[in-house]
């Protein structure tokens, strides 16, 4: 955003909500095998994404002619936005009443927890890491896209998505291969929701500190992530896990990755 590479901003966020619903769920799914899902956690991540795809027609809509950055479309992206942090954080403050029953071991002794300060310093240090590789990313993705071939449109939503991704990758399929794929899988899902409906808004406020983002989201983007939604939904709909509904979700996501490559030649 500092760079002002909205088309990268954009792309990699919509990028991440669909990289964490499809391709981190469906590896979930497809190491944790059969099992239970929370349904009621389950809905609520995916309406959450669900509503933020009809927010991001009000600026979206508009921007499919002429500009998609004038300032008329950013200041339209000011209610969507504001709207999204209100609902998340009352979601967020409903779903955490209920986050410790849901996942605490019936095992005591299975229960080791970092303190207090052990946990903030790896925080305060994974932080620090995550911002030098940012650094380094947005100085590369233009020499990188011009060298490989492919669209700053592509690498923002699929590959810069899939390393931005990597410790929900890594901690959903740890924990599902460990048997506990209810956690899983709401490790995917509330990822997908936490970009789409606090992320996603909370860039484009804070955008005006630098310069006004316009939330104007490419049809295909828009397509993508309804899609995704309805497809999981479907997959979802009894509550249960399996590894075949983990290939159907990886091979959407690798249709979904195919439609950024071709709307990124565009």
């Amino acid at each position: 955003m500092r760079a002002l590479e909205f088309e990268v901003v954009r792309g990699s966020l919509t990028g991440s909500v669909v990289g964490n619903l499809l391709l981190v769920l469906g590896f979930s799914l497809l190491f944790g095998g059969r099992g239970a899902l929370d349904r009621q956690s389950t809905f609520v991540s995916l309406a959450l994404v669900a509503l933020a795809v009809l927010l991001f027609l009000i600026p979206a809509i508009p921007a499919f002619e002429g500009d998609p950055e004038r300032r008329e479309i950013a200041k339209l992206s000011i209610a969507p936005a504001g709207i999204l942090l209100v609902v998340y954080l009352a979601v967020t403050y409903l779903s955490l009443r209920r986050h410790r029953q849901l996942h605490v071991s019936d095992e005591p002794e299975e229960m080791r927890a970092w303190t207090l300060r052990t946990a903030l310093l790896v925080l305060g240090l994974a932080t620090t890491v995550t911002a030098v590789i940012a650094e380094i990313l947005v100085g590369s993705v233009n020499t990188f896209a011009a060298q490989s071939g492919l669209s700053e449109f592509f690498v923002a939503a699929v590959i810069i998505a899939i390393v931005g991704n990597a410790a929900e990758h890594g901690g959903a399929v740890v924990v599902a291969a460990r048997g506990k794929i209810k956690l899983a899988a709401e490790i995917a899902l509330a990822s997908s929701a936490q970009v789409a409906v606090f992320l996603v808004p909370t860039v484009a406020l804070l955008a005006w500190l630098i310069e006004p983002l316009a939330l104007s989201f490419r049809p295909v983007e828009l397509v993508v992530l309804a899609g995704a939604v309805v497809g999981t939904t479907l997959l979802l709909a009894r509550g249960e896990s399996s590894r075949w509904r983990g290939v159907v979700l990886i091979a959407m996501y690798a249709a979904a990755a195919v439609a950024f490559f071709v709307a990124g030649d565009r």
